[in-house]
């Protein structure tokens, strides 16, 4: 049995690596998050319609299934307990 060295990659002792302040970790942290939304790309008017459309067109369709299965799973269960109306 081979062991290979256990190392925390990016814990908090990582060999320092990083600002021990914590303002500046904040600080670090939100130029990070402001040089990630400066990768965002805005879609244009046309492509969020498109977008929607295609999401709205989905989630019809897998309303479509979901009630398709309660109705079968529904009318399996009334054959299988009966129907209910028993007096």
């Amino acid at each position: 049995m081979s062991q290979t060295p256990v190392t925390d990659a990016g814990g908090p002792s990582s060999g320092g690596s990083g600002p021990k302040n914590p303002f500046s970790r904040t600080w670090l942290f939100l130029k990070q998050v402001f040089d990630e939304l400066r990768k965002v790309i805005v879609p244009t008017r046309r492509e969020l319609l498109n977008y929607t459309l295609v999401v709205l067109v989905f989630v019809l369709i897998v309303i479509g299934i979901v009630t398709g299965l309660d109705w079968v799973l529904d009318n399996l269960a009334q054959v299988v307990f009966g129907g209910g109306t028993g007096g």
